[in-house]
């Protein structure tokens, strides 16, 4: 049934309103409110001598056009209109709809593209990035230079959208930076490419391009890359066959730690233990032959944004071809890094890691506790006491024991207040050298925040998809789903959807479906 018109009597005027019997009583009394200034909850409704109630039923009332609606209540003043005019969303134009949508948007996939797709979704994870980015202008004098600008745009156009982009001209300059992603197939068409490839070129073509971030006191030393993702790996080399040969050590950089997948590998931490300490054969001097050598890996400096390579491709000689190892590897949502560190540096940083372990405890106490209250006052004020026990005489209630946990809102610091006790006394510990290296972690606790998987069993095939934490890219209020039910998006190319943490925890291999490849972790956050 369509609207029709009506009259309402109050304070002995009268005036006319439009009546959707679609909507219920509710909406009309609203409507009611907007021209006579009566609050919702202090106004009654008659008609036909019956009151009119916010479930009543309009087939029960069955209004007729032109009826009239007597309303009594004390009008106060009349609601002033918005302070800016109402825009509809189907009168916005596609980047009015892009800032008002929480909902990232995808990459168009251009011919076996969705491991360049998969690669910049999870780079997106790093907000520093985008600022990063920001300087990257004037004229390219390099390939490498148009890249870095070619991402900036992407990114930014990418913000201007609802629809899947198209991200050409970023792949136009990678593969004109880096010919092996032009190849083609015997059929003409553009063969896939590894993400892992993908990923290292992009960071090291950005390395000298995308200029780092400074405190306010002059230019950087580093670019971006070298401050945010890079770090040095100590690597002492001792030669188990010959005693007498001194050890060499060297520092190398370190652009992401590699977790080697043997036939007793389960788990992602021991997969990376095994890739820092292993043996390998190199020709010794002393021995004039080649000789076993124990070489024993430590980071001596490490990167607020730590990539870990499951390194699930090798090259097997008999086929000629790559091949995917399928074993199942757990991977953590957080992650302990102290056991990978030189003992210099896991003495500069374990006091900070110990102090923000003991915070984290605090503050899931305190959002708990907030929690509890808010359940508590939502319950309705009208419900029934709990039931009080009855002593043997049937006379005397028993008094019910108060719990002791139970929160009250005296009780609970100030968050704000807390935050600021927990800054100085994590901002006491921090060694002075670490705070200092701009990008460097300052203690050794990661959480998980982005992914690229592969699908299939071929290495040269297959599917790449992106994961990234739904935080990473927007601020969540303390409301947001936790545990298994953290939200996370998923990026399959154009088609975003949201997933739950315990879909991204399915991801750990086994099979031919996704599985994970590349893990982006950072620096969890101290204030």
């Amino acid at each position: 049934m369509s609207a029709f018109t009506v009259h309402i009597k109050h304070g002995g005027k009268q005036q006319s309103l439009q009546l959707d019997p679609e909507q219920p009583p509710s909406v009309f009394k609203e409507a009611i409110y907007q021209v006579t200034g009566v609050p919702v909850d202090r106004m009654k409704v008659m008609i036909k001598g019956a009151l009119l109630k916010d479930d009543s039923s309009w087939k029960g009332v069955n209004p007729k056009a032109g009826q009239t609606f007597t309303v009594i209540g004390t009008a106060g003043p009349l609601p002033k209109p918005p302070s800016t005019p109402v825009q509809f969303l189907e009168d916005m134009d596609e980047r009015e709809l892009a800032s008002v949508s929480k909902t990232p948007v995808g990459l168009q996939n251009l011919g076996n593209t969705c491991y360049m797709n998969s690669t910049v979704q999870a780079l997106r994870a790093i907000p520093e990035l985008q600022t990063a980015l920001d300087p990257v202008t004037g004229t390219p004098t390099t390939a490498q230079h148009r890249l870095a600008m070619a991402l900036r745009e992407t990114y930014k156009a990418m913000g201007k959208t609802t629809e899947g982009f198209p991200p050409l001209i970023l792949l136009t300059n990678l593969r004109a930076v880096f010919p092996q992603f032009a190849e083609q197939t015997n059929a003409g068409h553009y063969a896939q490419q590894d993400a892992e490839e993908c990923w290292s070129q992009m960071i090291s073509a950005m390395k000298t391009q995308v200029p780092g971030l400074t405190n306010g006191s002059g230019s950087a030393s580093k670019s971006f890359i070298e401050q945010y993702m890079v770090g040095e790996m100590r690597k002492v080399l001792k030669s188990v066959e010959d005693t007498e040969e001194p050890e060499s050590v060297s520092v190398e950089e370190m652009l992401k730690i590699n977790c080697n997948i043997s036939s007793s590998t389960n788990y992602m931490h021991s997969g990376i233990k095994e890739s820092l300490d292993e043996v390998i054969e190199k020709h010794s001097e002393r021995l004039g032959r080649t000789a076993k050598y124990k070489q024993t890996s430590r980071i001596s400096r490490l990167p607020s944004n730590l990539t870990v390579h499951m390194v699930r491709f090798y090259w097997r000689r008999d086929i000629n071809k790559k091949a995917k190892i399928m074993r199942k590897v757990k991977f953590p949502f957080e992650f302990d890094a102290l056991d990978l560190l030189t003992d210099e540096l896991r003495e500069k940083i374990q006091p900070a890691t110990r102090k923000l372990l003991e915070i984290e405890g605090d503050r899931l106490e305190r959002r708990r506790a907030r929690r509890k209250l808010k359940n508590k006052s939502n319950q309705p004020s009208g419900s029934a006491p709990p039931e009080t026990n009855v002593g043997s005489s049937g006379e005397n209630p028993e008094p019910e024991p108060m719990s002791v946990d139970e929160p009250r809102p005296g009780d609970i610091e100030d968050e704000a207040t807390a935050r600021e006790r927990e800054k100085a006394a994590i901002d006491a510990v921090i060694d002075p050298e670490v705070r200092g290296d701009t990008g460097a972690a300052v203690h050794a606790l990661f959480e998980l925040t982005a992914i690229v998987t592969h699908k299939g069993a071929s290495a040269d095939g297959g599917h790449y998809i992106g994961w990234v934490r739904k935080s990473a890219l927007e601020t969540l209020d303390e409301s947001a789903p936790e545990g298994d039910k953290e939200e996370w998006y998923k990026f399959d190319d154009d088609k975003v959807s949201v997933v739950t943490r315990e879909k991204i925890s399915t991801l750990d291999g086994g099979g031919e479906d996704s599985t994970a490849y590349l893990l982006l972790y950072r620096a969890k956050p101290i204030y």
